[in-house]
């Protein structure tokens, strides 16, 4: 897939389901009450020229249609012509926990004139200044800020209550403040390599 220098992409409804080859998607499920409700979102990315990435992604819950989306990085490394990962990172928590406050709200009958989200994400990486030495680079995410701004005629007690249970309930969020088992393999030519997870294997 090419980009087109003219043009800044994000992202579009994709015409087939992401084919993972090197685990199999999970089925879609329906939970029974007080069962929680488990789904996946699986996603297959390729690199292209210089920094441009297409990845389809989908949440495995019916309904929700796979969408294809792009990612660049600045010049010189890249053209500029698709958001960064970590913009989709950072606008993928503020989004996750608005969705659980506007669900509550509407669920609850909580009245609320406006909502805003402002956050900040701070990153630190080593990427351009000790790749150039020959060293190993290194990056972690430091810092997460969120505000939320909420115009309502309700006490400010229900506001509160709003937040902590969409805090509680917003699995982006879930993420960054619990630690989570994760594990990744890199295969090459076909044969697996390497293999780590936070079990320490």
């Amino acid at each position: 897939m090419k980009f087109h220098s003219q043009h800044y992409f994000v992202g579009e409804q994709a015409d087939q389901t992401p084919v993972p080859e090197q685990f199999e998607a999970g089925p879609f499920r329906k939970s029974r009450p007080p069962e929680p409700l488990r789904f996946e979102v699986n996603m297959v990315a390729e690199a292209h020229s210089k920094q441009q990435k297409t990845g389809t992604v989908q949440v495995n819950i019916p309904g929700f249609s796979p969408v294809t989306l792009y990612c660049d990085e600045q010049p010189p490394v890249g053209d500029d012509q698709a958001p960064p990962p970590l913009a989709f990172f950072t606008a993928g928590i503020g989004f996750c926990l608005m969705t659980h406050m506007t669900d509550i709200l509407n669920t609850r009958r909580i009245e609320v004139t406006s909502m805003r989200l402002e956050q900040r994400v701070r990153f630190m990486t080593t990427l351009g200044t000790m790749r150039e030495l020959g060293h190993r680079t290194t990056g972690e995410c430091e810092m997460v800020e969120t505000h939320v701004i909420i115009d309502s005629p309700e006490p400010a007690e229900r506001i509160q209550s709003l937040l902590e249970e969409a805090a509680g309930s917003c699995m982006a969020h879930h993420a960054m403040r619990n630690p989570i088992p994760w594990s990744t393999r890199l295969v090459h030519n076909g044969v697996e390599i390497e293999s780590r997870d936070s079990e320490g294997s």
